[in-house]
């Protein structure tokens, strides 16, 4: 290669790096200016209080038990205990499958058990979250 080939080429290669440093310099700019340099606020100080009900309308057939604790925040022993059922073997059936192999005489009572269950034993009068500092 001849050296002034080679002498453009390394020119046009660091042209090409200062203008994406430049490019994405400017987009960072950009950002930190959009946040004022703070960062977003976390959900939680969206969400002071807690409800002192759970909506159990949210249930749906289709859910499975540890689900729905997790949903609810509540032991998912509470929920396999209020439909007497064990808990060993049953975690990824549905509401609608467990239905059907425990109470396959009565439609339904499966999901009002566990609705049952959530409004008996979702935790009320919690403390609201503290405000982000």
């Amino acid at each position: 290669m001849n050296s002034r080939v080679l002498r453009f080429l390394v020119l046009g290669l660091i042209a090409i790096g200062l203008i994406i440093v430049t490019l994405f310099g400017l987009r960072a700019i950009m950002a930190f200016r959009e946040f004022q340099g703070n960062p977003p606020a976390p959900m939680d100080v969206f969400m002071q209080t807690q409800p002192e009900e759970a909506d159990v309308e949210l249930i749906r057939d289709w859910m499975t038990v540890p689900f729905i604790a997790r949903m609810y925040d509540i032991p998912p022993s509470v929920l396999y205990q209020a439909l007497e059922i064990p808990r060993r073997g049953n975690e990824e059936k549905s509401l609608t499958q467990l239905n059907s192999e425990f109470f396959p005489e009565a439609p339904g009572i499966v999901e009002k058990k566990i609705k049952a269950a959530v409004l008996e034993n979702f935790p009320r009068n919690l403390p609201p979250n503290p405000p982000a500092p």
